[in-house]
């Protein structure tokens, strides 16, 4: 994977459009288009301002090696601190069903978040796999408020779906 590709990754991962992305590190979307098809080399100075702004880790930026963001113990702790005080519930409860877990089950949580997201790279992130007649959908749709019926009930097909998780 390029540095462009992995610029794409970051700004894929955060959910954000060229646009926005461009934003907040003083670039327009067409320049951030470019860097991430290898039209233009990514510089020092944009590898500095992209690992500051998204807290991403430079070493991982410029080579592929490591984890994708960087995140302190003060900035996560802000975070988690911000969904116990804050009105979802599901939020909330998911944190304190983490407290109540011991070794085993974390082991078999982090096995099924590996098959999850597994299952969703094979199934979401490959054209082959597409199928234009329904939407995409993330695994949670079946949850989701804004989820289409189509999308709620080819969620639940895939979960019960016994040979997708072997």
């Amino acid at each position: 994977m390029t540095q462009g590709e992995r610029i794409r990754e970051v700004r894929k991962a955060l959910g954000l459009t060229l646009e926005k992305f461009g934003e907040k590190i003083g670039m327009k979307k067409n320049s951030v288009s470019q860097l991430e098809n290898g039209k233009n080399s990514v510089t020092e100075q944009v590898i500095k301002l992209i690992c500051r702004e998204y807290n991403v880790d430079p070493t991982w930026l410029t080579t592929g090696e490591g984890e994708m963001f960087i995140e302190s113990d003060n900035e996560f702790m802000a975070r988690i601190d911000r969904i116990m005080a804050g009105e979802d519930e599901a939020r909330k409860n998911l944190f304190k069903l983490m407290l109540e877990l011991d070794d085993e089950d974390i082991t078999a949580l982090h096995n099924l978040m590996k098959k999850a997201i597994h299952f969703s790279k094979e199934h979401f992130d490959s054209p082959k796999k597409k199928d234009s007649s329904v939407p995409p959908i993330a695994l949670n749709a079946a949850h989701d408020e804004g989820a289409t019926p189509e999308q709620k009930e080819a969620a639940d097909a895939l979960m019960m779906d016994d040979n997708e998780w072997n």
